[in-house]
């Protein structure tokens, strides 16, 4: 978002509450390991190259997709290389499925654990390539700002059955458990319900396919510290550990913010990536909110959050015998572990783990012999109850003598150097996540388009939102599309416009 403001000549001035940058993609360093906190699964090469290309004046808000000529501007900042297979998929009874851009291999890997459903999966494709299509080449870069443009673009959805729930609609596709996990489960990954998300999410799986699946050399963080120099060569700023505690208004119009410790410092805009819950009932007044209000804040469902372990060990050399860079390792229950987390918000007796290896691909993450780590665990937001710091060391203990006692990383408790691991205690308290949760108002059909929150506020002139929390949602390629989203209806309120001609008219 800062990039884009500061390539269209404004002056900048990121406020960061942590020590360095990054926000959830903070990176943790300890004893010669290094850690990604946060996201860790990199997709749509080419916004990032869109992003690391803007020029003084040239702020690239058109076209959507820019041409995809190679990764060079990228590479001056940091280097990007495809995993293969994307994800590995582990079953309990030791089978597995491995993902990947390659429609022979997957049509293979389907046919080796459930030949019953070779032929719903070809439909199941056909169906997701649509969705992807419609939802993603589209209609992802479109605000929504009213029903009236939702309305606009719900006959298309109905016809291609985009709205009912994903998982009832891969279920029609195929009859093997296995395969209805392993197509339905990557809403997970930006903190929606397979079992409640639109079938709409099926796009994800051509999102992955159309442009694989990336890993930055030294880590998220590597990636991070690129966009920091490129937003500093265009003259923007970055103050870390300023805290933001209040967005200051004059006659219902943005006019700077106060930090916590008193400071106020003035601005004709402000933008906050913040949670949607905390920017609106924190950061603003009560009076500046009509809207936005506590009736409305109260009713937002929150998306689950997560328990995550970083841990270092000892290397034996066989790791990548049966692990690969990314690892989903489902349960014995799918639906039923679901449930626990998001409906009825306990915490389950059985795992289900997204397990982060990335020393198969860059050994500069973890000192010589070792590994570095990451284990996740979805678990339920803190409007559960569930006292973590009494949770916290047992379920670590457990999360991890599962991975070694499952034959994942067999011998690791013994062969365990360094151990740290963060809750939703983390992410509410420390990323001022309401409640804890991990990932915004959770995508279900009523909180998706025009039902998530906006990037232009609807209470205070001059306020913007961007990321995860608003439109078009989590994960990293839509968070880089909602700062181009936001930066566009600054670049029109500002007069700065440079749509080509009726684009913005079609646009909305």
């Amino acid at each position: 978002m800062a990039i884009r403001l500061a390539a269209m000549g404004l002056q900048v001035l990121v406020l960061e509450k942590l020590p360095g940058p990054g926000g959830r993609a903070f990176v943790h360093r300890a004893e010669g390991f290094t850690f990604d906190m946060g996201p860790t699964v990199i997709t749509v090469p080419p916004f990032l190259e869109d992003l690391f290309a803007t020029a003084p004046g040239d702020p690239r808000l058109y076209p959507d997709f820019p041409e995809e000529e190679g990764l060079k501007h990228t590479e001056r900042y940091v280097k990007l290389i495809p995993l293969d297979p994307f994800y590995r998929l582990h079953f309990p009874d030791g089978t597995y499925f491995d993902y990947k851009d390659d429609p022979e291999h997957l049509e293979g890997e389907v046919a080796r654990l459930a030949p019953e459903d070779l032929e719903g999966y070809r439909r199941f494709e056909a169906h997701a390539k649509a969705l992807f299509q419609k939802g993603f080449l589209e209609l992802g870069f479109t605000h929504f700002g009213s029903l009236l443009d939702l309305l606009k673009v719900t006959p298309d959805l109905l016809r291609l059955d985009a709205v009912r729930p994903l998982f009832g609609v891969v279920s029609r596709y195929f009859k093997n458990p296995k395969t209805r996990q392993i197509f339905s489960f990557e809403p997970l990954l930006i903190g929606g319900n397979p079992l409640q998300v639109p079938a709409l999410y099926a796009m994800i799986h051509f999102v992955e396919r159309r442009w694989g699946v990336h890993f930055a050399m030294g880590g998220t963080g590597a990636l991070v510290r690129g966009l920091v120099r490129k937003l500093e060569e265009l003259g923007g700023e970055i103050r870390y550990g300023a805290p933001v505690r209040r967005i200051l208004t004059k006659g219902r119009r943005a006019v700077g913010v106060v930090l916590q410790d008193g400071e106020k410092l003035a601005a004709d805009l402000v933008v906050s990536n913040a949670d949607y819950v905390h920017t609106y009932g924190e950061l603003l007044a009560p009076e500046d909110r009509t809207w936005n209000g506590d009736w409305r804040l109260k009713r937002t469902r929150l998306s689950m959050s997560l328990f995550v372990a970083y841990f270092g060990f000892r290397a034996r050399g066989d790791e990548g015998e049966r692990l690969r860079h990314h690892n989903v390792l489902f349960s014995h229950r799918y639906e039923g572990l679901l449930r626990d987390i998001f409906w009825r918000k306990v915490l389950p007796e059985d795992l289900a783990h997204y397990l982060h290896l990335p020393t198969l691909t860059d050994p500069s993450l973890a000192p010589p012999g070792h590994h570095a780590a990451y284990t996740l665990v979805p678990v339920p937001h803190n409007g559960s109850g569930l006292d973590w710091g009494r949770l916290g060391p047992e379920y670590l203990e457990k999360a991890l003598r599962y991975l070694d006692e499952a034959g994942y990383l067999p011998g690791l408790m013994d062969r365990l150097v360094y151990t740290h691991f963060i809750t939703p205690d983390y992410f509410q308290w420390t990323l001022n996540s309401h409640l804890g949760n991990a990932f915004g108002p959770e995508p279900v059909l009523w909180q998706t388009a025009s039902f998530r929150p906006k990037n232009r506020s609807e209470d205070v002139k001059g306020l913007y939102l961007v990321g995860q929390s608003y439109q078009p949602g989590a994960g990293l390629p839509s968070v880089m599309m909602s700062a181009k989203i936001t930066a566009r209806l600054i670049a029109h309120d500002l007069g700065l416009e440079k749509a080509p001609k009726g684009l913005l008219e079609a646009r909305g």
